[in-house]
């Protein structure tokens, strides 16, 4: 059998990708080498307690907002989504903690409030961050004349505007706070990366009633109602060209799949060693994607809480021991940054089971590693993880005193976990690093030198949930055109 459309990697962008495409008509084939698709929306059941891996709120769901008609298309609006309080998210400096509130309007005035001599900056920063968010549904409108991709919206660096707009360095800290969801680097981060990743949660925020795996089976019922086809355990091996396009999927398992378009979802430097042998590929390009950075990954603390012991929290909480939220992953020293989550209590209770912390983690700090598996890497790996944890619990404190006494217990992933189960290389949390000064080396388009495989996923433009969705309609663009993406995103 042939098919339209193969996809290989049901991640998020994998499986909208199917859903778009089969939902138009298309025969579609989507490949994962895992037992189950999801990627990083999977969660793992410890104790009977599902704890997510890679999702923990989103912005921009309510009507007329920027995700909304894409997630009603999706199917995604029936899940159980609950909204944050106004004040959505919370950036502890030191013994200083500051506010960021739903609405651009409340945004600006809360923060003024502990920065008044800031005012007029902070109109012009809500301003920005709206107007990024509108230029990037514009490269879609088959009428707006623009192409595909931004490269010029990428060409600003984030840092430099940021430290040109205010003057308060601490102001600037609390603004960064709220991005341990991205890479907070000086010397690379455009301000296109930066705007996007914060601008649909100040539209509204949003958490799921549950764990990622309702996302993930959304998806998954919805493509086979539409009459594509999920097949696990089938892990692509080799990309087959003839003639100047892509033929055959060959699998681990000896299966071979025909089809017309070929949609990869897997790193790029992956993709591109699946592809063996082509006329197409040249060297120039492979050594292009090889030689590209990625951004660093996450060290992740699962922590089951005692029953009746911690009162749900419903936003999300930054804590940092310096004002240093662009640097302090760099160093050399303890936990000094940390995201505190929690997951809705999902028995009726106003109490929580779970809460999950996060610090960024380099690659280096796993390098040594680097040639183990899962479940053998052995004592120094796990005296590491359990320094690290208990690190993230000491800082986690400042906001929840007596956290410590409250868990029963906690389980640890690192960026080795994640290169492991999802293939990412280095574990990559947000895929490949953009750089405002070489943009049109570092973001990537969705089409690649064989004219029938495209790429999508988090690894092109943008990352999160929200951006592997919009990077999701650039690549459908690609295949079903602009006129029937900008449809589906303007009614």
């Amino acid at each position: 059998m042939k098919y339209d459309v193969i996809i290989i990697g049901s991640g998020l962008g994998g499986l909208e990708c199917a859903h778009i495409l089969s939902r138009a008509g298309m025969n579609v084939l989507l490949l994962e080498r895992g037992t189950q698709a999801g990627g990083c929306l999977l969660s793992y059941k410890r104790l009977g307690l599902a704890f997510d891996t890679g999702f923990h709120y989103v912005g921009g769901l309510y009507e007329g907002q920027s995700l909304h008609a894409i997630f009603e298309y999706l199917g995604l609006l029936r899940l159980p989504w609950e909204r944050l309080d106004t004040y959505f998210d919370r950036v502890t400096i030191e013994d200083r903690t500051f506010a960021f509130a739903q609405g651009y309007d409340r945004f600006v005035r809360t923060l003024a409030e502990d920065f008044p001599a800031e005012r007029e900056a902070l109109n012009r920063y809500v301003n920005m961050l709206k107007r990024i968010e509108e230029q990037q549904f514009d490269m879609l409108n088959p009428q707006s004349g623009k192409p595909s991709f931004p490269f010029k919206l990428f060409e600003t660096s984030a840092y430099q505007y940021l430290t040109e707009t205010f003057r308060d360095p601490l102001l600037i800290n609390v603004l960064c706070g709220t991005s341990l969801k991205m890479e907070l680097r000086r010397e690379s981060l455009p301000l296109f990366t930066f705007a996007h990743g914060n601008s649909s949660f100040i539209e509204s925020s949003w958490r799921l009633k549950g764990d990622g795996s309702l996302i993930v089976n959304s998806l998954v019922d919805d493509i086979r109602r539409h009459g594509g086809e999920i097949l696990c355990n089938s892990e692509v091996q080799v990309l087959v060209e003839k003639d100047g396009k892509l033929v055959h999927a060959v699998c681990s398992n000896g299966e071979s799949y025909e089809g017309n378009i070929f949609i990869s979802n897997v790193h790029p430097a992956v993709t591109c060693d699946l592809v063996k042998q082509s006329d197409r590929m040249k060297k120039i390009y492979r050594n292009r994607i090889a030689g590209l950075e990625n951004t660093f990954g996450m060290f992740t603390v699962s922590l089951c809480i005692r029953s009746r012991t911690l009162k749900y929290f419903n936003w999300n909480q930054y804590v940092y021991d310096q004002p240093n939220v662009w640097t302090f992953y760099l160093e050399n020293s303890p936990v000094s940054g940390v995201l505190v989550s929690c997951r809705i209590p999902e028995d009726g209770s106003e109490y929580v089971q779970q809460v999950d912390l996060l610090t960024p983690m380099l690659w280096s700090k796993c390098e040594p590693w680097n040639m183990t598996e899962v479940g053998r890497r052995g004592e120094e790996y796990k005296a590491m993880k359990k320094r690290v944890a208990e690190e993230c619990i000491i800082l986690a404190e400042r906001f929840i005193p007596g956290l410590r006494d409250m868990i029963t217990g906690y389980y640890t992933s690192t960026p080795l976990t994640y290169r492991d189960y999802t293939l990412t290389p280095e574990g990559t949390a947000y895929g490949l690093r953009k750089d405002f000064r070489d943009p049109v080396m570092t973001v990537l388009s969705p089409r690649t030198p064989i004219p029938n495989l495209f790429l999508t996923g988090q690894n092109l433009m943008l990352h999160g949930l929200h951006g592997v969705t919009m990077t999701t309609l650039f690549t459908c663009a690609e295949i079903l055109g602009k006129e029937h993406i900008w449809n589906i995103v303007k009614n």
